[in-house]
C-alpha cells in the first residue's frame, strides 16, 4: 500500500464534539496528515481553547471553529451555510458529540441506577447522541453528495456499541447510565443505513468503537476494568489517531458499513 492513500491534504474534515477530550485528539490525529478540521461544538470557549492549543503545537494547522448545537437542525444548517460561503466542500464527516458527563459533575448525575434515572437525562442524550448524529448526516450529507469523489461519514460508537458495561465494576448509584450504551448501538444502525442510502453518490459510512482512555479516573475502578481487558490496560490518549486517519482516507477505500472495534480485546472475553 502506497502511504500516499493516507494523506489527507486538500480534505475538508468536520468534526463535532471538537472540545471535548476525545474530539480534540481526532482533530490531532487528522491535521497531523494535512487535513483541514471545522471543529463544531456547542461549547465555544473550550473550542478556541483547543484550537490555540493545536496551533502551538504546529501554526501551519488548517482549523477553523464553529459554534454549533448538534441536537438543533437549525443550527447545523447556519454552520453549512458558513462553510459554503467560504466556497468550501466538506470531505469527511465525523460524528463524535455525545453527553458523557463524569460521575460527580454539578447538577447532572446523582443516581444512575436504571430505576432512579432521569426521562429528561434520557431525553437529552439521545438527542445529543444519536438524533444529533442523524441530522448532522441528513444536513451535511446532503451537501457532500455534490463532490465528485464523493465524501465519508464516521460515527464514534464505543465498546459499549458491541458490549453491554459490566456492572459489577460500577457503585450502587454511579452505574454506566443506560442512555450510553442505548445511542451507541443506535450508532451502528445509523451507520449500515447511511453505508447503502448514498453509496451511488460515492459516500461510504463506517462505525469506529474505542475503549476506555485512560484519563483522571478513580484509582480503584481502573483496577477493575483492567481485569477485563486482555492487555490489562486502559488506552492512552493518543492510541486511536492511526484508525481515524485510515478511516478518513483513501487507504479505507473499499471499508464501508463497518464497525473498527479497538477495545484492547475486551470484547473477546
Amino acid at each position: 500500500m502506497k502511504l500516499s492513500k493516507f494523506n489527507l491534504e486538500n480534505k475538508n474534515i468536520l468534526i463535532t464534539g471538537a472540545a471535548g477530550s476525545l474530539g480534540f485528539e481526532h482533530s490531532i490525529a487528522l491535521l497531523e496528515v494535512g487535513a483541514r478540521v471545522f471543529m463544531t461544538d456547542i461549547n465555544y470557549p473550550k473550542l478556541i481553547k483547543n484550537k490555540l492549543k493545536l496551533i502551538k503545537k504546529n501554526q501551519k494547522y488548517k482549523i477553523d471553529c464553529f459554534k454549533m448545537d448538534v441536537s438543533k437542525e437549525k443550527s447545523i444548517i447556519n454552520i453549512l451555510k458558513k462553510i459554503r460561503k467560504m466556497n468550501l466542500k466538506i470531505d469527511v464527516l465525523i460524528n463524535n458529540a455525545c453527553l458523557n458527563p463524569k460521575f460527580g459533575d454539578k447538577f447532572y448525575y446523582k443516581n444512575t441506577s436504571l430505576e432512579k434515572f432521569s426521562l429528561n437525562i434520557w431525553d437529552r442524550e439521545i438527542r445529543v447522541g444519536l438524533t444529533g448524529a442523524f441530522l448532522c448526516s441528513k444536513i451535511f450529507g446532503s451537501y457532500m453528495k455534490k463532490n465528485k469523489k464523493g465524501g465519508v461519514i464516521i460515527n464514534i460508537a464505543s465498546e459499549y456499541s458491541v458490549i453491554t458495561p459490566d456492572h459489577r465494576i460500577y457503585s450502587k448509584k454511579n452505574y454506566k447510565p443506560i442512555s450510553y450504551p442505548v445511542i451507541k448501538t443506535g450508532l451502528l444502525g445509523l451507520t449500515k443505513y447511511l453505508a447503502t442510502y448514498w453509496i451511488k453518490e460515492g459516500i461510504r459510512c463506517n462505525a469506529f468503537s474505542p475503549g476506555g482512555v485512560r484519563e483522571n479516573q478513580n484509582k480503584e475502578f481502573v483496577n477493575k476494568l483492567k481485569k477485563l481487558i486482555p492487555m490489562r490496560r486502559m488506552a492512552n490518549t493518543d492510541e486511536y489517531h492511526s484508525v481515524l486517519q485510515f478511516l478518513c482516507s483513501d487507504a479505507s477505500a473499499y471499508l464501508n458499513g463497518q464497525n473498527i472495534l479497538m477495545d484492547g480485546g475486551r470484547s473477546i472475553w
